[in-house]
């Protein structure tokens, strides 16, 4: 495990070398300017908010000072809020967002792994095709479009919940994730079912059942076991995917988390915001694959056999 952990981290650099690069030079090459006011700015104001940030510079030179900071985990000053370092403004909204994916990986999780495995107890069956259908109607359902409703029913219509804030009222956390959560809830119910289906089927299974073992010990005991790994395979990417795609739903219910602060950085073309943000959210990325991996590797005895006969 640990070489195979080794392997995952060292291949984990060039794929952050490669976001850093291509994200600076993309957002560099987009249209506009980062220093650009709706008040007009006298030149030699400009010129000495262009020396502060380093744009007077070529572009190499500003990419190698960047990678030098990026290595003492500084991302540098912010462009649009004046006096604030980008690694205060993630500091700030992160902790929402962290707060956020737990609860949506939470709801996807339950609901998720209730609905896969209650299908796949009676396959081909109404028991199986009620949950599989709701779960594709929250595959193919955004959550730009599920926010919206749920303000709409529980929030405008029933009067039940809030519909924007963060940790003020009572009860606003509920509609955020569950809108996030519920894509990834649909994600984990299929594969729920599918790998019951397979471990429900192995003769170890039926070997229990012959010896009269009660069927919610063989499912709970026998079967979860083996039926969840493409479940656990999933979650590193899911929970990552949580994070990083929780633009829309802070958007929609004015969170002040790390997917608003993406968006506007992206408005307000702040360069050093959007780096910052993207670099956390690919190492994110990058951490809980390595995490879903090495879960995975534990719990799938053949995985475990196979690296630890190449690693001999």
């Amino acid at each position: 495990m640990l070489r195979f952990t080794l392997i995952r981290l060292l291949q984990a650099i060039p794929v952050l070398f490669a976001v850093v690069t291509l994200t600076f030079f993309l957002v560099r090459a987009a249209p506009g300017d980062p220093l650009a006011s709706d008040k007009a700015m006298p030149p030699e104001v400009y010129a000495e908010l262009t020396a502060l940030y380093g744009l007077d510079k070529p572009v190499w030179q500003q990419y190698v000072s960047y990678l030098g900071n990026l290595l003492q985990g500084e991302f540098g000053p912010s462009f649009k809020y004046v006096g604030r370092t980008v690694n205060e403004l993630i500091a700030a909204g992160l902790p929402a967002t962290a707060e956020l994916g737990i609860y949506a990986m939470l709801v996807a999780v339950l609901i998720g792994v209730s609905a896969g495995v209650f299908a796949a107890l009676r396959p081909n069956s109404a028991q199986d095709y009620v949950p599989m259908s709701v779960a594709m109607m929250g595959i193919c359902m955004p959550s730009f479009l599920l926010g919206p409703l749920l303000v709409l029913v529980f929030g405008l219509w029933l009067d039940w919940l809030p519909i924007s804030g963060w940790g003020v009222i009572p009860g606003d956390k509920i509609l955020p994730a569950i809108t996030l959560g519920a894509a990834y809830a649909a994600y984990v119910a299929r594969l729920s079912r599918g790998g019951m289906l397979e471990v429900m089927s192995q003769d170890y299974i039926r070997t229990a059942r012959a010896k009269g073992l009660p069927e919610w010990r063989i499912v709970f005991k026998h079967g979860l076991r083996g039926g969840l790994i493409p479940v656990v395979a999933f979650l590193g990417p899911a929970f990552a995917g949580l994070l990083s795609g929780s633009f829309v739903v802070e958007t929609v219910f004015q969170i002040p988390g790390m997917g608003r602060l993406y968006v506007q950085g992206a408005f307000n073309r702040d360069y050093t915001l959007i780096m910052g943000t993207t670099v956390l959210f690919a190492t994110l990325i990058i951490v809980f694959n390595l995490l879903s991996d090495i879960l995975s590797v534990w719990l799938n005895p053949k995985l475990r056999q196979q690296y630890q006969g190449s690693s001999q």
